[in-house]
């Protein structure tokens, strides 16, 4: 299976204290990647180190083959990225905020276009598309910037807590549409602390705790490596993180 992200050896620090230490992961093309961890673990540092929007102090990451650090351009033409609070511009509509998007990626106005509508319509904002985001609620914002994050049609989508905040409705067209976009062949890493979330849509987890992984692989690779055969991704969690704290105490 080709990789559509690789990491060797990642590492960050803030003002002398490690956020991220010498961590390694792949994630294969087409997956759906749920990366965890508890507050603190590095989860956020490591996809905004993915996503070029920070600089790593040691370590090498790869998109589909391209150089994060060395081709930047290349490696960031096939990423989105979502964090956790959406980021529009309220005095735009969707539409125009799409089209104002999909021009910076250099998208065909046709292409957009059309785009923009299938996205807004699988994500029930289609009614809403001439009304200012200012007015919108944080869900239909989330779903906005999700819109955003996917009218280049990216080979790979970060997503940052994307389900944060949603109600139970509209975390549902969301999580659809991420599967949809994994079934069409496209490749979707996630943190989440809706562990249920994890269990039910990732092919593959990873488990971090103070910028280390601790566990890496399906959930029923997870139960072995935890000595917990049967269990849910609850138990295994709070076994892999409990038992690296104590191992660190």
């Amino acid at each position: 299976m080709t990789d559509a992200l690789t990491i060797r050896g990642l590492s960050k620090t803030f003002g002398g204290k490690v956020a991220v230490d010498n961590l390694s992961i792949s994630v294969g093309a087409g997956e759906l990647y749920a990366l965890l961890g508890p507050n603190g673990a590095g989860k956020t540092t490591t996809l905004r180190m993915v996503a070029g929007l920070l600089k790593p102090n040691a370590g090498d990451i790869e998109v589909f083959g391209h150089n994060v650090l060395t081709e930047p351009a290349a490696a960031k033409q096939v990423i989105a990225w979502a964090p956790d609070e959406p980021m529009l511009y309220d005095r735009l509509t969707p539409l125009e905020y799409l089209d104002f998007v999909a021009g910076l990626w250099g998208v065909d106005p046709k292409v957009s276009m059309a785009r923009a509508e299938e996205l807004l319509r699988w994500l029930g904002l289609w009614d809403n598309r001439a009304e200012r985001c200012e007015s919108f609620s944080r869900g239909m914002k989330q779903k906005t910037a999700l819109a955003g994050a996917l009218i280049h049609d990216p080979r790979l989508l970060i997503l940052d807590e994307p389900l944060t905040g949603l109600d139970a409705a509209v975390a549902r067209q969301v999580k659809d549409l991420l599967q949809e976009r994994v079934k069409g062949g496209a490749t979707v890493i996630l943190t989440t602390h809706i562990l249920e979330v994890a269990e039910r849509m990732a092919d593959r987890i990873g488990i971090i705790q103070n910028g280390r992984l601790l566990a890496d692989g399906t959930l029923d690779e997870l139960r072995a490596q935890s000595g917990e055969g049967r269990a849910t991704l609850e138990d295994v969690f709070l076994d892999l993180v409990g038992g690296a704290a104590d191992a660190a105490a």
